[in-house]
């Protein structure tokens, strides 16, 4: 255990002082903030165009549980017919918890064989489909009460859990920060076209392999955010492989007009694929 800590303190030391000679690394850890920061951006916004009706008869429920902080979350919850200690935690998109999220843990849930599926309310009971709301929503969230929100579900799932995660855009970077507070109980995380994280600080207790899934045509979450993130990835010894699709921001959300079915469809299997070994 010891040689393991110090194997993990040198390669964060080797990370920090490969970063002091890139003029515009990030030094903060607080990067959801530097999504929320997104929320200014009309082009963004733009981006995100008012999400289609979708048809959804739900598998799940609402459950509830208790927070860090003294408060209580809610989620959307599908149990194994069967006692199980797998669980994939599903993150929402900038949107909130909203039918296309509860639909794709639906889809989860039926092709997983004995996992439970939990997709938190990272806003506290608000969802919109008005992009200047979402962008309203995701600039006014705390990041200690998204951590909060997180710890809380982790929590949920039991005292030796096995944790995959999965999220979207905002939820991107949250399946990514989920996975990192999972430590042991971590199993494997999917980001699609989410912010990763800055730091080496950050990202050295992260225990589980990483699937990147981006947009060529992203504007915000584009080459050089992702390189970056695989610098700092080979810095601190983790396994994070990334994959590029011919599309743009938002590509893999049928609700979306930018949805791009062919790549989508590659996408998701490559998700898929990646969970079920995983879980």
């Amino acid at each position: 255990m010891l040689t393991k800590k110090i194997t993990l303190l040198l390669l964060v030391c080797a990370a920090f002082f490969a970063s002091c000679g890139n003029e515009n690394q990030e030094t903060t850890e607080k990067t959801a903030d530097k999504m929320a920061d997104f929320a200014d951006d009309k082009n963004f916004k733009d981006q995100h165009e008012k999400p289609a009706a979708v048809e959804f008869k739900p598998m799940g429920e609402m459950t509830s549980f208790d927070t860090p902080d003294g408060k209580t979350a809610s989620a959307y919850l599908l149990k194994s017919k069967e006692p199980s200690d797998k669980y994939l935690f599903v993150f929402q998109e900038w949107w909130g918890l909203n039918d296309n999220t509860k639909r794709e843990a639906d889809k989860y849930f039926a092709a997983l064989e004995n996992v439970n599926v939990l997709a938190p309310d990272m806003y506290d009971g608000k969802s919109t489909d008005n992009p200047d709301e979402a962008g309203k929503l995701m600039k006014g969230t705390d990041e200690e009460r998204l951590m909060n929100i997180i710890k809380g579900a982790l929590n949920y799932a039991g005292d030796e859990p096995e944790i995959a995660t999965i999220g979207w855009c905002f939820g991107g970077g949250l399946s990514l920060k989920a996975s990192i507070l999972a430590g042991e109980s971590g199993k494997g995380c999917v980001m699609y076209y989410g912010m990763p994280v800055k730091t080496a600080a950050e990202l050295a207790p992260l225990e589980v392999p990483v699937l990147g899934i981006f947009a060529e045509q992203d504007k915000w979450i584009n080459h050089d955010v992702i390189n970056e993130f695989e610098k700092l990835a080979a810095a601190t010894g983790k396994t994070v492989n990334n994959y590029w699709f011919e599309a743009d921001h938002a590509f893999a959300n049928p609700s979306q007009e930018r949805y791009v079915e062919e790549e989508a469809m590659k996408a998701n299997a490559m998700a898929m694929e990646f969970i079920k070994k995983r879980l």
